[in-house]
C-alpha cells in the first residue's frame, strides 16, 4: 500500500475548490440575470481598478491573456453598453477602455453576486476557523510564512 502524498491531496482539494468556487460564482451570476459571463466579469473588475481608462494591451498583459482575447470580451461588454472604447488624447492611433454608468452599475452587482457566493461556501466554517483561512490563503497569495493563528 502506497503512502498517501500530503501535497498532491492539498493540490487536488485546491483544485476541487476552485471549481467549486466558480460554479457558485457563476450560479449566483446567473440569477442576477447580469447576461455577463465569468471572463467578462474578470474584466469588469480588471478595469475598474485603473485609475484611468486603460489600453486593450494593458488589459491583456494584467490578465495574462492574447489581446485577441481581450477584443472579443470589449467587444461583447460594448454591445451591451458596459464600456466603451475611446481615442486617446494624446495619440488616436490608440484605444483606451473606459467603463460606462452602466458598466459601474454591473460591477456593484457582480461584487453583491461574489459576496452571495463567499457567503455560502464560507458557511460550514465557525469565525474563528474564517480566521484561520484567511491568513492561511493570504501566506498563499503572498507566499509569505504564516503569522500563529
Amino acid at each position: 500500500m502506497t503512502t498517501p502524498d500530503p501535497e498532491g491531496l492539498l493540490a487536488e482539494q485546491l483544485l476541487r475548490l476552485t471549481r467549486r468556487v466558480h460554479r457558485i460564482q457563476k450560479r449566483h451570476l446567473e440569477q442576477r440575470e447580469l447576461g455577463i459571463t465569468p471572463a467578462q466579469s474578470r474584466l469588469l473588475r480588471t478595469l475598474a481598478h485603473y485609475p484611468s481608462p486603460p489600453r486593450m494591451t494593458d488589459l491583456a498583459e494584467r490578465l495574462e491573456v492574447v489581446p485577441r482575447a481581450v477584443t472579443t470580451l470589449v467587444d461583447a461588454l460594448e454591445a451591451s453598453g458596459k464600456v466603451r472604447r475611446a481615442a486617446d488624447p494624446a495619440n488616436r492611433r490608440v484605444t483606451r477602455i473606459e467603463l460606462t454608468d452602466e458598466g459601474r452599475a454591473a460591477l456593484r452587482e457582480l461584487r453583491g453576486a461574489r459576496r452571495s457566493a463567499a457567503e455560502e461556501i464560507l458557511a460550514p466554517l465557525t469565525e474563528k476557523e474564517r480566521e484561520v483561512l484567511g491568513v492561511l490563503l493570504d501566506t498563499l497569495v503572498d507566499g509569505e510564512a504564516a503569522k500563529s493563528c
